[in-house]
């Protein structure tokens, strides 16, 4: 038997194995984390805490671990819970909307084995369903998504929440509700996606404000993250005639040329735009890097996420 520590029943396994075995489930853990934080960079933070705990834990209580992936997503769990709560006093200072930190990888590139091109995978990650995420309490959020999407027991989450199960079970259930009131746009073909967002493109192009219009939402709405640190909407804008005006607004102050600079991307799984930093041209602004996601229904763009708080971008460069 290889000497080393033990989990699992009390079968022994090296520290070595067990490092692997954990890496076989680091990509369903930042799934878990990022669902409830929102953020990547908490969401890596939570898994390696996650592992110092497990390769810090003696003998006796690896040993007392009967399944390890649910070990992992509890203590997770557990991790994120605390970074909710501390999450509305850090927000209280931010300047304009808060959105979630976007999953930005290729448009077009082969179906990876990446840990994040594994996440944005699951329908539940796209923008418009994270946004939603984002308005619950942090006990109806950590009851609701571990619950409903990753099968931990109410019991399980009384006990994370210091609740009882029954308070547990009240938690997921407004949470459900929320999400179903809130009724967020499922995720479309891709194919309808590059359709939508190509002809809306064009059209802003092409000064078309009508067909801008048309593409739109009546209720459609516009949201920019910035943290006062990049040019967008520092509040939530509703309406596709506002939004198409202000959007004709940006055209120009930057150019046709800068938004014409941007490529398509998968943002959280969803067809979405990037766009690097451009410098000013004569009298035009210039612009700062930024992701761009969108939400469709029913051949129309139900909301555009305009995130340009280089914070949050980090990733965008890997």
């Amino acid at each position: 038997m290889v000497p080393g520590r033990s989990y699992d029943g009390g079968v022994t396994v090296s520290d070595d194995v067990l490092a692997e075995q954990f890496a076989g489930h680091r990509s369903h853990l930042i799934g878990v984390a990022y669902r409830l934080t929102s953020t990547l960079t908490d969401a890596e933070d939570a898994v390696q805490e996650a592992w110092l705990r497990l390769s810090g834990l003696d003998e006796a209580r690896r040993a007392e671990i009967r399944e390890l992936r649910a070990w992992l997503t509890t203590v997770v769990g557990r991790i994120c819970l605390d970074r909710l709560r501390s999450a509305p006093a850090q927000r209280e200072s931010y300047v304009g909307p808060w959105l979630p930190e976007p999953i930005v990888t290729s448009y077009g590139a082969p179906v990876s084995d990446d840990p994040l091109d594994t996440v944005v995978r699951e329908d539940e990650v796209r923008m418009a369903a994270m946004v939603v995420l984002d308005r619950l309490t942090p006990e109806q959020r950590v009851a609701f998504v571990l619950h409903d999407a990753f099968s931990v027991p109410f019991a399980e989450i009384g006990e994370i929440l210091g609740v009882s199960e029954a308070t547990a079970r009240q938690h997921a259930s407004r949470g459900r509700r929320a999400a179903a009131e809130a009724d967020p746009p499922a995720r479309i073909p891709l194919d309808e996606q590059r359709q939508i967002v190509e002809q809306l493109m064009g059209a802003i192009i092409a000064g078309d404000l009508p067909g801008v219009v048309k593409l739109l939402h009546p209720d459609a709405v516009l949201i920019g993250d910035s943290n006062g640190k990049a040019r967008t909407t520092r509040r939530e804008m509703v309406g596709a005639e506002k939004i198409a005006r202000f959007l004709f607004g940006l055209i120009e102050s930057y150019g046709s040329a800068q938004i014409t600079g941007g490529e398509l991307a998968m943002v959280n799984g969803d067809l979405g735009m990037t766009m690097p930093d451009m410098p000013a041209d004569g009298n035009r602004w210039a612009m700062a890097r930024r992701a761009m996601a969108f939400a469709a229904r029913d051949g129309k763009v139900t909301a555009i996420y305009d995130v340009v708080n280089p914070d949050k971008l980090t990733h965008l460069s890997r």
